[in-house]
């Protein structure tokens, strides 16, 4: 039936070309953005989990920063351990020198004056951001190592503890200041009676208090060297951390693409069959209207 009311030709046409116009709107916004879910309506689960995602690798390079910054204290206060190191070693040797026959032990003295006094630089040097783990506070030092999301969905930042005690610093802190009579070069001797910071020798010290300096040195070396590689270790630790936390952070960023990334490939050759069938659908629609004006010739 023709009817000049009703051009049900022209509306399956329209309708189709609608529908193609919103499929190109589709595609268009996808080739812009990048993205094949770009809002919760595309894919509410799917945008979900890369919100989600998105938030935690954020959250990861807040970690990387921190790890960035507790590795920083700890390489200073290794790098201060391991010259404290040296400076005992060479303490360690001058007592040495001044077991022999006609030494002037007054001048290996001074010499030893200067690497004691070289000790307190280096352990008030040692210092990053306020914080001195050689010659500070006693207590508890924390660096962050890690974030976590765990099964049920509940975060967690994971740290690692180092302990600061009299027993592993150089020397320790009262009253904000640097006790040079604590910790390992300040606390006094078993065997001489005497500090490795403190200690004095004369003309009239004997061998065997020179004995039992050597001693007491050589405990403050063993003590130094075990803090020493307490740090290095915790160094190590922060060291692969960083190496995971990053490639953790590339593997979510990956996986996040996976997700929500369109593929530019299959992207464009829909647009160029879309541009097609909207051409053809224009076209039926022109064919469609054009229908009733034949209708026209019935008249005449």
């Amino acid at each position: 039936m023709a009817s000049i009311l009703t051009n049900t030709s022209a509306m399956a046409a329209l309708s189709t070309l609608r529908s193609i116009s919103s499929s190109m709107e589709d595609t268009q916004n996808r080739i812009s953005t990048g993205l094949r879910v770009g809002a919760a309506s595309d894919n509410a689960a799917y945008w979900s989990i890369a919100t989600t995602m998105r938030s935690d690798n954020a959250a990861l390079s807040s970690v990387t920063d921190a790890l960035g910054m507790g590795a920083a204290k700890v390489d200073t206060a290794y790098a201060g351990m391991d010259a404290a190191i040296d400076v005992v070693t060479e303490i360690k040797a001058k007592l040495v020198a001044a077991k022999e026959q006609g030494v002037d032990k007054t001048k290996i003295q001074e010499e030893i004056d200067q690497l004691q006094e070289q000790l307190l630089s280096v352990a008030q040097s040692a210092s990053f951001n306020g914080q001195n783990w050689i010659a500070g506070a006693t207590g508890t030092a924390s660096v962050v190592t890690g974030f976590v999301r765990a099964s049920d969905g509940t975060v967690s930042v994971k740290t690692t503890d180092l302990t600061l005690a009299a027993t592993n610093m150089l020397f320790t802190e009262t009253a904000g200041a640097i006790d040079t009579t604590t910790g390992i070069l300040g606390a006094t001797g078993a065997a001489s009676g005497a500090s490795v910071y403190g200690f004095a020798i004369t003309a009239a010290t004997t061998d065997t208090q020179l004995t039992n300096l050597l001693t007491d040195v050589e405990t403050a070396l063993k003590s130094m060297t075990s803090s020493a590689s307490a740090l290095g270790s915790i160094s190590t630790r922060i060291d692969l951390q960083e190496d995971f936390v990053a490639k953790l952070s590339d593997a979510i960023e990956s996986g996040v693409g996976r997700l929500v990334d369109a593929d530019m490939n299959e992207e464009s050759t829909r647009l160029k069959a879309l541009q097609t069938q909207q051409q053809l659908a224009i076209q039926a629609l022109s064919i469609a209207n054009s229908d009733s004006q034949s209708i026209l010739s019935l008249f005449r």
